[in-house]
């Protein structure tokens, strides 16, 4: 379950609220609820957030079998990766994909970010499985997925804010 931090408020008539900051789990809670009540509250937040995040955040295996998706329907299924994995160490880029190994790694600050921006991350990378560089080839293969304008202004604006 990770860390959980449990906030009382006095001020807090009724609802009860969670939220994650970081690998911490923030529960608010009424100040008047007993400890059982409390109990309960926890649990049934932090697993209605453990699944919100599992489905906004999928595992390797689930991100290899979208890569697949992705190649089939855009790039006619030529890019195929050996590895794609989230990794926590890329923070200037989104996404990298060595050709030599045919890897592919998505920066873990992608995860909850809506899935066309992810998909659009994804094809980008594999698209370098196919073109290395970013010539007019590599644009074209990229530019055939119809979200790429959308998600490519969505990470502009995440990459504004966190300046």
């Amino acid at each position: 379950m990770g860390e959980v931090e449990i906030r009382r408020s006095r001020r807090r008539k009724r609802t009860v609220s969670a939220h994650r900051e970081g690998d911490k789990t923030i529960v608010l809670v009424p100040a008047h609820l007993t400890a059982a009540q409390e109990a309960e509250a926890v649990r049934s937040l932090v697993q209605r957030l453990d699944r919100r995040d599992k489905r906004a955040r999928p595992s390797d295996d689930e991100l290899m079998a979208r890569a697949a998706q992705l190649s089939r329907t855009w790039l006619g299924g030529s890019a195929e990766p050996l590895t794609v994995r989230w990794v926590s160490n890329q923070n200037a880029r989104w996404g990298s994909c060595s050709s030599a190994d045919r890897s592919i790694r998505l920066s873990d600050r992608l995860k909850g970010m809506p899935s066309y921006v992810v998909d659009y991350v994804l094809l980008h990378e594999l698209a370098h499985l196919i073109e290395p560089n970013h010539s007019k080839r590599f644009w074209a293969l990229v530019d055939q997925y119809p979200e790429a304008t959308k998600a490519k202004g969505f990470l502009e604006g995440v990459s504004w804010t966190q300046r």
